[in-house]
C-alpha cells in the first residue's frame, strides 16, 4: 500500500506539471475545427507524446549524471546540438510564459472589470509585477501549490459540469470545419508535453525503487498513465465548455460561459480567480526554471537571467503578441515539435554510444510528423 501511495503521489506531481494553460485554449480550438477532429488529434498525439517521453526516459535512466534536456544533449550529441537544444527549450518556455501573461491578465481583467474597469494591458501588468518580483527573489519552486490548485481546478470543472449539464447540446459536437483542420496540432501537443520534468520524476521514483527494470516499468507506467489522464481531463473540459457554450466558446474558455450561466454567475467568477492563480503559480515555476538555465547552465549573471526571463515575454506582449491561441499553437508546433525531434536524435546517439545499437527506423516517422507540423504552423502563422 505504501508503494502504491508513493506512486500515486509522484503521478499527481507529473499530472500537475502537464496540465497547464493549454487546457483553456482547447474548447475554442474544438469549436473551430470540430470536437471529433480534436478528439482524433488527442488519440494520435497522446501516443506520440508517450513515445517521446519513453525515449527520453530511457536516456535519463541509463545516464548517471542528472541533467536537464540540454545537458543530456551535450553529453550524447555534442555542444552544437546542446546550443540548439537550449535555444529550442528556451523558446518553448518563453512561449509558455507569454501565454500565461496573456491569459492571466485576461482572467484578472474579466474578474475586476465590472468593479474597476480598466484596459486588459493594465491587468497584465498587475499580474506581471508580483510574479516577476517573486522570481527575482528566487523563492523555491511552488509545485506543491500548483498541485493543490490542479485539484481545486478539477473540482471547479466538476461544478461547471453540474451547472451547465442542462444546457449541453450534442449538436455543438457535430460541425467539422476543414479550414481549421491543422489548427489543433500545436495546441494539443502543447497541452500534453512534460518532457522537462522526466529527470525529476525518475529521481523521485528511484527513492522507493532501486532495481533498474522495475524502475523502468514504473517510470513508463507513470508517464503513460499521466499523459492519458491529462488527455481525459482535457476532453472532459472540452465536453463541458463546448457542449454548453457552443458558438459562444471563448479563446480562454471561461468568459464564454457567461452566455450559459449568466454574467454574474459565482461559478464563472470563481473560474476567473482560480484561473488567474493557476497562471500565476505556473508563471513563477516556469520562470524560475528558465532563469536557472540561463544562470547555471550558460553562466549568465543572476540578475540579467531574471531580467531576460521575465521581461522578454512582457516585451513580446506589448509588441502585439496577445493572441492566446496563436501563441500556444506556435509554441506547441514549432518549439515543442523541435524539442521532440531533438529527443529522437538524442535517443539515437544514446543507443549507439551506450549499447552499440541502431535506433528503430519507425521513429524517423515521428520526425516527419514533427517537421510537417512545424511547416504547417509556420505557413499558417504568417498567412494569418
Amino acid at each position: 500500500m505504501k508503494k502504491i501511495a508513493v506512486f500515486l503521489k509522484i503521478l499527481s506531481v507529473f499530472l500537475g506539471t502537464v496540465v497547464g494553460v493549454g487546457i483553456f485554449g482547447l474548447p475554442f480550438v474544438a469549436q473551430k475545427a470540430g470536437f471529433f477532429v480534436v478528439f482524433s488529434y488527442f488519440l494520435f498525439i497522446v501516443l506520440i507524446a508517450i513515445l517521446i517521453h519513453f525515449l527520453f526516459g530511457e536516456v535519463v535512466l541509463n545516464t548517471k549524471k542528472i541533467y536537464r534536456l540540454p545537458g543530456y544533449v551535450g553529453e550524447y550529441l555534442g555542444q552544437k546540438w546542446k546550443k540548439a537544444s537550449f535555444f529550442i527549450t528556451s523558446a518553448g518556455l518563453f512561449g509558455a510564459l507569454l501565454a500565461y501573461l496573456i491569459i492571466g491578465g485576461q482572467f484578472l481583467g474579466s474578474f475586476f472589470d465590472s468593479y474597476f474597469g480598466g484596459k486588459a494591458a493594465f491587468y497584465t501588468l498587475v499580474f506581471f509585477a508580483p510574479a516577476s518580483y517573486l522570481v527575482f527573489r528566487g523563492i523555491k519552486s511552488i509545485s506543491e501549490v500548483e498541485l493543490f490548485l490542479l485539484f481545486v481546478f478539477l473540482a471547479i470543472i466538476a461544478v461547471f459540469f453540474v451547472k451547465s449539464f442542462p444546457f449541453i447540446n450534442f449538436a455543438n459536437f457535430k460541425p467539422v470545419d476543414l479550414q481549421y483542420f491543422v489548427l489543433p496540432f500545436g495546441v494539443v501537443l502543447f497541452s500534453l508535453w512534460g518532457v522537462a520534468i522526466v529527470p525529476e520524476i525518475k529521481e523521485m521514483l528511484a527513492v522507493s525503487v532501486s532495481e533498474k527494470n522495475k524502475l523502468r516499468l514504473n517510470l513508463r507506467r507513470l508517464l503513460a498513465g499521466g499523459l492519458i489522464l491529462a488527455a481525459a481531463i482535457y476532453l472532459f473540459f472540452i465536453f463541458v465548455i463546448l457542449g454548453s457554450a457552443g458558438s459562444y466558446t471563448s479563446p480562454e474558455a471561461i468568459s464564454g460561459m457567461k452566455y450559459v450561466l449568466g454574467a454574474d454567475s459565482v461559478v464563472i467568477k470563481l473560474g476567473f480567480v482560480f484561473g488567474a492563480i493557476c497562471c500565476f503559480t505556473s508563471f513563477i515555476t516556469l520562470a524560475l526554471t528558465l532563469k536557472k538555465i540561463f544562470w547555471y547552465d550558460f553562466g549568465v549573471s543572476k540578475n540579467f537571467s531574471w531580467a531576460l526571463t521575465c521581461f522578454l515575454p512582457l516585451i513580446l506582449f506589448f509588441a502585439g503578441a496577445r493572441e492566446f491561441i496563436k501563441v500556444i499553437n506556435f509554441t506547441g508546433a514549432v518549439a515543442l515539435g523541435g524539442e521532440g525531434i531533438i529527443v529522437i536524435f538524442l535517443y539515437r546517439s544514446f543507443l549507439k554510444k551506450k549499447f552499440g545499437r541502431d535506433m528503430n527506423k519507425v521513429f524517423y516517422f515521428l520526425v516527419f510528423i514533427f517537421v510537417l507540423g512545424i511547416i504547417f504552423e509556420i505557413v499558417h502563422f504568417f498567412k494569418g
